[in-house]
């Protein structure tokens, strides 16, 4: 299950919508080994597509050696998908490679992209097998996250 703040769901939503035609792209990161997304990271889609998305080499190296430097790792990998439901497409389970990260998924298709609520879901892919968990949002990770709901 994925534990996120309801204010890195929020910005992962309007990186989306603000990038919409084209995919966004981006990594939240947090302490290594805590699971805990705490440290939204927006990257420029380099391919600048509506069906595509990938990150600039130079940049998704500087971010790992940023992480590294703050003994971090990328706990969330998300992107958009522009016109389909937010499920991983054969190429995103081809590109993962951090077996340990939740990677998010946010379709702003059919005016989602503008208003209203987005299809927001997020999956586990490990050796090419996709299996789709549960996101719980809480306003806060110092709350008392058992009576928190899930939305």
């Amino acid at each position: 299950m994925l534990t996120i703040e309801q204010g890195l769901r929020d910005a992962i939503i309007e990186h989306a919508r603000r990038d919409h035609p084209d995919e966004a792209c981006g990594v939240i990161a947090g302490a290594y080994g805590s699971d805990r997304p705490t440290r939204h990271v927006p990257m420029l889609n380099a391919a600048m597509s509506p069906t595509f998305y990938e990150f600039d080499s130079a940049d998704l190296l500087a971010l790992y050696r940023d992480m590294d430097a703050r003994d971090e790792e990328p706990v969330v990998i998300y992107h958009s998908h522009t016109a389909t439901e937010a499920y991983p497409s054969r190429t995103d389970v081809n590109l993962a490679s951090e077996p340990n990260a939740h990677y998010v998924l946010v379709s702003t298709r059919d005016g989602a992209h503008e208003s209203g609520p987005v299809d927001f879901r997020s999956f586990r892919i490990v050796d090419g097998q996709v299996t789709e968990e549960e996101v719980r949002v809480v306003e806060r990770y110092d709350t008392d996250e058992s009576t928190q709901k899930a939305k």
